[in-house]
């Protein structure tokens, strides 16, 4: 069976996702940077030094979820950050994030669909995604959506949980992701799904070569993995074509 949060429900994976995020919103920061020991922050902090040197002015920020990826794509320079969410818990939480920092200028949150973005063609110089894509219901729907958004020659870089392959620690991990990050996950947020549907999410999303060639049949060249802190998490780029 496909990994769903819910999996008794009759809603869409998509209608499902909303759900889960909106019941974790207020725990989602707190957990998201225990749970991982706060390498997320490094990793985010990489991805966006991979970024830099396309110098981007317009980035739009996929599945944005509280906005830390957009609050972290500020460190470029003078940009400007869309962050959209099917979320509107997780981006109300972002709002209040970007307000204490006084960021309002800079970052703006709109709830949005991945699959079917309300933005003009080439709209876009970069767009990045944290951890979002594996949660789409169409995955190569939405890789498409953002392609068509992205200005030609434009750049996108997704940050997104893999599965790690040495032993021993892949064993470790395992263990871990699976038994222990759950239940701390389902103590601290109340929700007896959430901390589950990821290492199932994870397990089931095509990582590595599997999501280059994806990259690929949608129509993104010159893509690249880099695998991270023992392959827990890898940074894609690809490339929308200059024509």
């Amino acid at each position: 069976m496909a990994a769903l949060p819910y999996k008794q429900s009759k809603q869409s994976k998509k209608g499902q996702v909303e759900e889960m995020f909106d019941n974790i919103s207020h725990r989602y920061d707190f957990l998201n940077h225990v749970l991982s020991l706060n390498i997320d922050k490094i990793w985010r902090r990489k991805t966006i030094n991979k970024l830099r040197p396309y110098q981007p002015e317009n980035i739009l920020d996929i599945a944005t979820g509280t906005g830390d990826f957009a609050v972290a794509a500020l460190k470029l320079g003078d940009v400007k950050v869309t962050g959209i969410d099917i979320s509107e818990g997780m981006l109300n939480v972002g709002r209040e994030k970007i307000k204490a920092k006084k960021l309002e200028d800079r970052i703006s949150f709109q709830k949005a669909d991945s699959e079917n973005l309300p933005f003009n063609d080439g709209a876009f110089d970069a767009a990045i995604v944290g951890f979002g894509v594996r949660n789409f219901e169409n995955l190569e729907k939405g890789l498409s959506e953002i392609k068509r958004v992205l200005k030609p020659g434009g750049v996108f870089f997704v940050l997104e949980f893999s599965k790690p392959v040495s032993f021993p620690f892949k064993q470790i991990y395992m263990f871990y992701f699976m038994r222990i990050l759950p239940l701390i996950g389902r103590m601290v947020s109340k929700d007896s799904r959430a901390y589950t549907y990821l290492p199932e999410s994870v397990n089931e999303f095509p990582d590595g070569d599997r999501f280059l060639t994806i990259l690929a049949d949608v129509g993104f060249v010159q893509n690249e993995c880099y695998r991270q802190t023992f392959g827990i998490a890898s940074i894609y780029m690809a490339h929308k074509p200059n024509n």
